[in-house]
C-alpha cells in the first residue's frame, strides 16, 4: 500500500484553508494510507474528518537534538510521497531529512512535483496550494465538505451573531479596539441577535469588557474545542471579528462574515474565502482604530 504523508502544521486560518487539499489528496490517492504531520492544537480536528488514515504531532525537535532528528529523519523516508503544504523554512529542512526525495511536493527541491511558480509567495493561500497541487496531477480541489463538523458544540435557541474580538498577542495591530466591540454588541442585542464572544481563555477579559457594555452577551471564550467551534459557527446568523483563525473557521462553515484587517496584514493573500461569492465581507483600513461602529454595523445589516 502506498504511503503518503500530508504536513500542515498551523497557524488555525492557514490549517483551515488546507481542508481543500486535504480532501483533494485524498481523493487522488483513494487506496493510500494517508499520514498528517501537524501540530498538537490541530489534532483533534484532523483526527475527526474524514481525510486521514492517521494523525502525527510534529514534535518540532531542535536542530541539535541528534536522537528526535534521526527519529524524524526515519519517519520521512518511509513514505513514498509527501506533500508539504506549510511550505516554510521548518518544512525545507525536513526536506533535506527526508533525503531530499523526487516525491516531495513543496517549495523546495529540484524533482517534477516541486512549485517552482516565481510568484507563489504572491498568491493568496488558497490558490496557492490549488496550484501546487495542480502541478503535482491533481487538478481538482474542491469546496471541501465540512458535514462532519456542522452539528457539534452547542445548539443556542435562539438567533445569535459571533464575535471574534481577539487576534495574535503579539500582534496588536490586527485587534479592533474592544470597546467598539461592545457597542456593535449592543447593537446586535437591540436587533434580535444574541452577541456571543468566542476565543481562547486569553479573550475572557475582552468577553468581560463587553458584557459591561452588553450584559446579554453569551461568554463562550476558553468553552469551545475547535470542531465545537465549527459547529456553532455553523450555525451562527452572522459572525464578526479580527484577521484570526477563528474567522477562517467560521468562513469555512457557511457563516455570513464580516473581517476586519489593518495594515498589519494583507487580505489579499490571507482573507478568509468562504463557501461562495459574497459570503465573506472584508473591511481593510490602515489603523483599525479608526474603523467606526457605524461601517461596521452597516456592512453586518447589508448581509443578515
Amino acid at each position: 500500500m502506498q504511503r503518503v504523508l500530508v504536513i500542515r502544521l498551523g497557524a488555525l486560518g492557514d490549517f483551515v484553508q488546507s481542508f481543500g487539499p486535504f480532501q483533494a489528496i485524498r481523493a487522488a490517492h483513494p487506496q493510500a494510507s494517508i499520514t498528517l504531520l501537524t501540530t498538537q492544537p490541530f489534532v483533534e480536528l484532523a483526527r475527526l474528518s474524514p481525510w486521514f488514515d492517521a494523525v502525527e504531532t510534529d514534535q518540532r525537535p531542535a536542530w541539535s537534538n541528534l536522537p528526535a532528528l534521526l527519529k524524524l529523519r526515519q519517519s520521512l523516508r518511509s513514505y513514498d510521497r509527501i506533500y508539504d503544504l506549510q511550505t516554510s523554512s521548518r518544512t525545507a529542512r525536513y526536506f533535506v531529512l527526508a533525503g531530499r526525495p523526487a516525491s516531495w511536493c513543496g517549495h523546495v527541491g529540484h524533482g517534477l512535483l516541486r512549485h517552482d511558480n516565481r510568484w507563489r509567495n504572491d498568491m493568496h493561500t488558497g490558490p496557492r496550494q490549488r496550484d501546487q497541487l495542480r502541478r503535482a496531477g491533481i487538478a481538482d480541489v474542491p469546496v471541501p465538505d465540512v458535514s462532519w463538523l456542522a452539528e457539534r458544540g452547542p445548539h443556542l435557541d435562539r438567533p445569535y451573531a459571533l464575535i471574534v474580538p481577539g487576534a495574535s498577542p503579539h500582534r496588536p495591530a490586527k485587534r479592533w479596539p474592544v470597546r467598539r466591540y461592545a457597542e456593535l454588541a449592543a447593537r446586535l442585542e437591540s436587533r434580535g441577535l444574541l452577541p456571543v464572544v468566542v476565543g481562547g481563555r486569553g479573550e475572557t477579559p475582552l468577553a468581560d469588557i463587553i458584557r459591561q457594555v452588553c450584559p446579554q452577551a453569551l461568554d463562550l471564550t476558553g468553552q469551545t474545542t475547535l470542531p465545537e467551534l465549527a459547529g456553532l459557527a455553523a450555525r451562527a446568523q452572522v459572525a464578526v471579528g479580527n484577521d484570526t483563525g477563528p474567522m477562517h473557521l467560521a468562513a469555512l462553515m457557511g457563516c455570513t462574515s464580516v473581517v476586519l484587517f489593518s495594515a498589519d496584514s494583507n487580505p489579499s493573500l490571507t482573507a478568509p474565502l468562504g463557501r461562495v461569492p459574497g459570503q465573506v465581507c472584508v473591511l481593510s483600513v490602515q489603523d483599525l482604530a479608526t474603523l467606526s461602529v457605524n461601517r461596521v454595523a452597516a456592512a453586518l445589516s447589508c448581509r443578515h
